[in-house]
């Protein structure tokens, strides 16, 4: 490991904090992180890098192979999977080579011992780990890379010798489960027990406290295992020494007298928050509000002084990202000034900074279209039509019955554009995401939002901001017909989806009542019949029954596909695809997402 430390202190610093800010960092944010971090990104993901990095570990690990468990962790979601391919080349290289020394030997123990190793290193099971995303398909594939084998090792876990399955969390936890080594970026670091865990590879950089866990993890005590072992691609065990002063609670280490490292003392704690808050405040100043309009009013003018604050982050996704990683730097100063009586002293500067920051999550759990257009309070009653809710508590809107129209005008007056257009946006795209669960075939529409919201990603002028507001409305009158689609055709949403599976371009209206037909049919016949066996999904022949059943019945010239239509190639391709949706969505059928979404 040592020929390939780089060391690049500063670079490990500057990389550890941007990766804080970017908390569980998404593949959707690489772009950010390469943008920030400049060369730094690339220095930690050169090809060449990794490359010596795969190299050395299966060197180093398959010499350790008898002491546990590994786990590698890299600096992002797109290097796990890079480290995986690179991993996986130079483990079957050390296959061949020991195999080769197998064919050479003549000593027996030599023989019984190579059997072994060899045995160990076929059935090891390497795993990428981390969380999932949206569109997570398609950035992957950017990179040429493919992460829906890994998703579906991740959801599905394990196939055990009795044919159930094992989650793979498990599978790792298991000392005996084959599951031998972990890459992952974020998820399992902290909070998550291994007792076989024996070496962990860092190859990220790491705050002090993360790095201070992650060396926890490697180091419980396990039967017939010593102190776990760290290997440090970076070089940031150096920084360990700043972790353990940070934990210290004495200056000297009463045993042999050596010096570790002072705790931080009062005075730079207390710097380091008043220099977070001037941060934020200078932040807000640069986009014309000041701080002190929120600490020095009350009541009414508070409540709008805080309205004010959020119309200024909400310009952009960017504005209020950056808003939110400033908060958060305050809130984690103050943590660390708790037992510190002059923190009194920023008491209103970081309230005030917590009360919007509060507000603005607020904002994102409870925004609703139909908030959102009450908010527009001076409507005329006839733009909307209102009815009281069953308990009289208050008028409920029926969105699906909005004058458009008249809504933007009415957008045009109103001070809080930003604020409205953000909630807004977050409101659609939980809407857009709920029914694309249901029924995958609506990402077009999730295209066509994207679009929408690439000028609401750049700072705004007031006409784009109105014209964005204009067409997350017209959006939201799309999602109305789309969400409306199954009954006008009169179906529920599940058979809906599989009508639109087996859809061809150009069916007559005729056709296309009989593939209705065809569609309930089949999905009725399933659900009464195969889809009942208890975990069906688990056992190879359970799988089995349920495909060949949807293959013969629309094959079946009685039940089936029209032939005239559909080629057999057809035929045999809209089955599989029928197949794979009911796989990935009647796990159980009490507990599927369009029972959810009925209740």
């Amino acid at each position: 490991g040592e020929k390939l430390r780089i060391t690049m202190d500063n670079i490990n610093k500057r990389v550890a904090e941007k990766l804080e800010e970017f908390d569980q960092l998404d593949t959707d944010q690489q772009a950010a992180l390469e943008r920030d971090l400049g060369r730094d990104y690339h220095v930690f993901t050169a090809e060449k890098r990794l490359d010596a990095i795969a190299q050395d570990f299966v060197s180093h690990y398959t010499q350790r192979w008898e002491t546990g468990k590994a786990m590698i962790v890299c600096i992002d979601k797109i290097t796990t999977v890079r480290m995986y391919n690179l991993i996986g080349h130079y483990w079957n290289d050390r296959i061949n080579e020991l195999e080769s020394k197998l064919k050479k030997t003549e000593d027996e123990q030599d023989e019984i011992y190579l059997k072994r190793q060899i045995q160990w290193l076929r059935e090891t099971e390497i795993a990428v780990v981390i969380s999932e995303e949206q569109g997570e398909v398609g950035l992957f594939r950017k990179w040429n890379l493919d992460i829906i084998p890994h998703r579906t090792k991740i959801k599905n876990g394990y196939e055990t010798g009795d044919g159930k399955r094992i989650d793979i969390d498990l599978a790792f936890k298991n000392p005996d489960h084959h599951f031998r080594i972990a890459i992952v970026c974020a998820m399992w670091m902290t909070g998550f027990d291994v007792p076989s865990l024996s070496t962990l590879y860092l190859d990220k950089p790491l705050k002090a406290h993360t790095l201070m866990q992650a060396i926890a993890r490697a180091n419980r005590i396990y039967e017939g295992k010593n102190n776990g072992l760290v290997v440090d691609y970076c070089g940031i065990l150096k920084n360990l020494r700043e972790a353990l002063a940070t934990y210290a609670t004495q200056s000297m280490d009463e045993t042999d007298g050596e010096d570790i490292g002072p705790v931080k003392p009062e005075e730079q704690l207390l710097a380091e928050l008043k220099e977070a808050i001037t941060e934020t405040r200078k932040f807000l100043r640069e986009r014309g509000f000041k701080l002190n309009d929120i600490i020095k009013n009350k009541g009414f003018k508070r409540i709008k002084a805080v309205n004010t604050a959020k119309e200024v982050i909400n310009q952009s996704e960017e504005t209020r990202k950056r808003f939110e990683i400033l908060a958060r730097e305050v809130f984690k100063k103050v943590k660390a000034c708790l037992t510190i009586k002059e923190l009194n002293d920023y008491k209103d500067e970081y309230g005030a900074i917590e009360i919007i920051y509060k507000k603005l999550q607020e904002d994102r759990d409870k925004s609703d279209i139909t908030d959102i257009i009450k908010e527009l309070q001076s409507i005329v009653d006839e733009a909307i039509v209102p009815h009281v809710s069953e308990d009289n508590s208050e008028r409920v809107y029926d969105i699906s019955k909005i004058d458009f129209e008249r809504l933007r005008e009415e957008f045009k007056k109103t001070p809080r554009k930003n604020t409205l257009t953000y909630c807004l946006k977050e409101e659609v795209e939980k809407r857009l995401q709920a029914m694309i669960k249901r029924n995958p075939l609506r990402i077009d529409l999730y295209n066509r939002y994207k679009d929408i919201i690439k000028d609401y990603n750049h700072e705004k002028d007031r006409l784009t901001i109105e014209e964005t507001f204009a067409a997350l409305l017209k959006f939201v009158d799309q999602l109305n017909k789309e969400d409306k689609r199954a009954i006008r055709e009169g179906l529920d949403e599940e058979t809906l989806v599989l009508v639109d599976l087996l859809e061809k371009p150009n069916l007559k209206k005729r056709e296309r009542e009989k593939l209705k037909l065809v569609a309930k049919e089949l999905l009725d016949r399933l659900k009464s019949e195969q889809l009942k066996v208890h975990n069906w999904r688990e056992k190879e022949s359970t799988r089995a029954a349920v495909r060949s059943y949807i293959h013969d019945f629309l094959w079946n010239e009685n039940t089936g596909l029209p032939p005239e239509r559909y080629s057999p190639k057809e035929v045999g391709e809209r089955a599989e695809i029928v197949y794979t949706h009911i796989f990935q969505q009647y796990a159980d059928l009490q507990n599927n997402v369009y029972i959810s979404t009925t209740r």
